[in-house]
């Protein structure tokens, strides 16, 4: 598979950038099931609401979650199928079974405060 032009490289880099945040993460994989209002994806989560959309926003601007109106609130899904099956299939690679060799990474434990 050749290299995308420097854009469609930035683009990328930048969506993994905002999926690295953990409590993020969560948001956008809550997003996956279907549409959902920002409380509910609140509750799953456990962050405040006002959190949750901020977050949201970040998503949306990406092109990683749409929201649509209904009546006085907003339902949140993942943004496309390309999304969706990019996550699931992360999901998947993050919980297969594998041999720990000398090759392999320790990654560190997430810190900092969450839902930051």
């Amino acid at each position: 598979m050749p290299l995308p032009d420097d854009h469609y490289l930035t683009v990328i880099a930048e969506t993994y950038r905002l999926l690295g945040d953990p409590t993020r993460l969560k948001v956008v994989l809550t997003c996956l099931e279907g549409p959902i209002a920002v409380g509910d994806i609140a509750k799953v989560t456990g962050a405040s609401q006002s959190l949750v959309s901020h977050h949201l926003r970040l998503l949306r601007a990406a092109r990683l979650v749409r929201g649509t109106r209904r009546n006085k609130q907003v339902f949140y899904e993942a943004a496309d199928d390309h999304i969706a099956r990019m996550l699931r299939d992360m999901i998947e690679h993050a919980m297969e079974e594998h041999d720990t060799g000398e090759d392999d990474i320790d990654l560190p434990a997430a810190t900092g405060p969450a839902g930051t």
